[in-house]
């Protein structure tokens, strides 16, 4: 007897959504227990690491916009249906900003630690694990059989709110303070 249909999407969402868990979770203790350096990242021709941490950060929210666009295009949530360039232009601005994440990613974990001094401070060090724990998620998710098919759109979106919520308590903040210096 075959198993019924919501037994087998729950099994399709269970391990992706436990590793994305468990991901989130090591990064908040590792960062618990790390003792902060101070500094990690910083790229010649900025005045600090603060700030390569801020504009990195707003490049992937750049990136991030056209993942949201091109996903609702996708889907079909945008006038007629989506060119054949739009699937391309998801995966690769995705995977960029992935990649101009993690240096910003280390410089928070390795140099600043999970910190909670302030309710700013820890609404960010929550988002940053559960960005990564999610983003985990929905990379194991994009292509497991049985999953339902609401899964895909609602961790992505997620994972956007994880990280305009990420952007806002840091980037943000940061260009409030000090401007849009480089």
């Amino acid at each position: 007897m075959a198993a019924p249909v919501g037994n087998r999407a729950a099994g399709a969402l269970l391990v992706p959504l436990l590793a994305g868990a468990v991901v989130a979770v090591v990064l908040g203790v590792y960062g618990s227990l790390h003792t902060p350096t101070g500094v990690a990242v910083n790229v010649a021709g900025f005045s600090s690491a603060q700030s390569v941490k801020a504009w990195l950060a707003t490049v992937v929210v750049v990136l991030a916009l056209v993942q949201l666009v091109s996903a609702l295009a996708m889907y079909g949530k945008c006038r007629g249906a989506a060119p054949a360039w739009v699937a391309p232009v998801h995966r690769w601005s995705g995977r960029l900003a992935f990649l101009v994440s993690i240096p910003v990613a280390l410089h928070c974990l390795y140099a600043l630690g999970f910190q909670a001094f302030d309710t700013r401070v820890l609404l960010h060090s929550l988002l940053g694990c559960f960005f990564y724990g999610v983003f985990v998620a929905k990379m194991l998710l994009l292509r497991k059989d049985g999953a339902p098919a609401w899964t895909l759109p609602v961790v992505g979106g997620l994972v956007f709110t994880a990280l305009v919520g990420l952007w806002l308590s840091a980037s943000l903040w940061f260009f409030t303070w000090s401007g849009l210096t480089f």
